[in-house]
């Protein structure tokens, strides 16, 4: 990357679902991602979204409108399969090239589909770029390289340097995004483009896109969660020491002394199934 080359920031917007409704709407943390790059002040942005348009669709991407952005560029996917399964990577690929980005916004996951996260790192390794995950805000970026935080486990802060182009993803503790106004919503235009280029598949890739494209997803409600064992807390050592070393209330329970490894095994499921750790639906 150049030294004087101008920051262009290609935005990777999915269409969300609401936790509770289940209806789309802007996915969070791709809004957080939009959110840092409207902070930049002095950038050119380029939101990206791969997928076909419906009126369900419209409605989300609509709202990432409302953040005051004029435009979404919307990328068809190409089929790889004799299925004609859309590869979703080599659309983003394509998009980001075509864009002449040199920085990549996106959320770490989407918000339905498989929700895996490796997209982002995928993306980077078919651009050849380094990425950096966790993302709570882009302090500088000058001479060809940009001054990051990062998010840490328990509220830590990591201060970061990486060269550009990069990718970055957001973290969860990133800067909430503004509120979507109805009226830039509906004058903001969503254009269609078509990658410059196509796949070039092997055979073998195709014939390993084609069995995987014959897997059926199927959702449900998830189950309870078992009840884990209660747990003494402790503040200190010593605390926990007694707490290892006390005998345990012996009214309670019951001593198996030349019993066979059935009756054993029954003794224990019927202790976990009273405090709640194993249910009959989990035993089946």
């Amino acid at each position: 990357m150049s030294l004087n080359q101008p920051i262009r920031v290609a935005v990777l917007l999915s269409v969300g679902q609401h936790p509770v409704t289940a209806r789309p709407r802007r996915a969070d943390q791709d809004a957080r991602a939009l959110e840092l790059a409207l902070q930049l002040g002095n950038v050119e942005i380029t939101p990206l979204h791969v997928g076909l348009m419906n009126e369900q669709n419209e409605a989300a991407l609509r709202s990432y409108l409302g953040m005051g952005i004029r435009q979404i560029r919307l990328i068809e996917p190409k089929a790889i399969s004799l299925q004609e399964s859309p590869d979703i990577l080599f659309s983003l690929e394509q998009g980001v090239r075509d864009s002449g980005a040199n920085i990549v916004l996106c959320g770490s996951r989407a918000e339905t589909g498989e929700s895996s996260g490796l997209v982002p790192y995928l993306l980077a390794k078919k651009l050849g770029w380094p990425i950096v995950s966790g993302l709570v805000s882009i302090e500088k970026i000058e001479q060809g390289s940009a001054t990051l935080l990062q998010a840490l486990p328990r509220g830590q802060r990591r201060k970061l340097k990486v060269s550009l182009p990069a990718v970055l993803t957001v973290d969860p503790a990133a800067a909430t995004a503004r509120q979507s106004a109805f009226g830039p919503a509906q004058r903001g235009s969503i254009k269609t483009h078509s990658p410059s280029t196509s796949p070039n598949l092997s055979d073998a890739d195709l014939q390993k896109s084609s069995a995987s494209d014959s897997v059926l997803w199927q959702f449900q409600p998830a189950k309870k969660r078992p009840k884990r064992l209660k747990i003494i807390k402790a503040t200190s050592a010593r605390d926990r020491f007694k707490a290892a070393a006390a005998k345990a209330d012996a009214s309670g329970g019951k001593v198996l002394q030349g019993v066979s490894a059935d009756d054993a095994a029954n003794e224990i499921i019927k202790l976990l199934l009273e405090e709640g750790v194993l249910n009959l639906d989990s035993r089946l």
